[in-house]
């Protein structure tokens, strides 16, 4: 029978992760360069307590973007996603492009500490929320298939983290970046008229 300490012992330890792994959300997402000191700085705990909970920066950048990609993710699955593969890729974009512009930073922390395959893991369900649209678009034969799809998902993707990118450096409007990508997109997978 557990003592009860043990139970309010797992509850802080809970808690501690959570905080721990906002901070470095925040954190990494603001700089991705951030230390583990400033990031146990920012969750309030001791660098023990950290490194009790996550052995090393991988790990707490890993836990940081999955997270990430989590909430992004239950956000992206209310978007409808029905009807013309065109209207509902549009719909899509419109909702996704500012995930991306704050994931930017925390991205790049995951691109210098994490290995691409394990990146690629951690994007795979929007990856294939993308494909099936796209899919979805060329048995409508309103997007092209003269291309491979793996390459058009990489390309939408790339337009969108452009798009943020130029956001960032005052290049590019928020007001215009949704209607900016999605014009873009749009234009890359038309299908080629004969």
């Amino acid at each position: 029978m557990p003592t009860a300490a043990g139970p309010r012992r797992r509850a802080d330890a809970e808690r501690n992760i959570a905080r721990i792994v906002s901070a470095a959300r925040e954190s990494l997402g603001t700089d991705p360069h951030a230390s583990i000191d400033d990031i146990a700085k920012a969750a309030g705990v001791g660098r023990m307590t950290l490194y009790g909970h996550f052995r090393n920066r991988a790990e707490l950048v890993e836990a940081a973007l999955a997270e990430a990609l989590r909430a992004g993710e239950e956000a992206l699955s209310a978007v409808d996603l029905g009807g013309d593969a065109q209207d509902a890729l549009t719909r899509l974009l419109d909702s996704s492009w500012a995930l991306v512009v704050e994931s930017m930073s925390l991205l790049a922390a995951a691109q210098g500490t994490l290995p691409v395959g394990r990146i690629r893991e951690l994007h795979a369900a929007p990856a294939q929320r993308v494909e099936e649209l796209i899919r979805r678009g060329q048995d409508e034969g309103a997007f092209r298939t003269d291309l491979p799809i793996t390459w058009l998902v990489s390309v939408v993707h790339h337009v969108m983290k452009g798009a943020a990118e130029e956001n960032r450096a005052k290049r590019l409007k928020t007001e215009d970046v949704a209607h900016v990508v999605t014009a873009t997109v749009l234009s890359i997978l038309a299908a080629p008229h004969a």
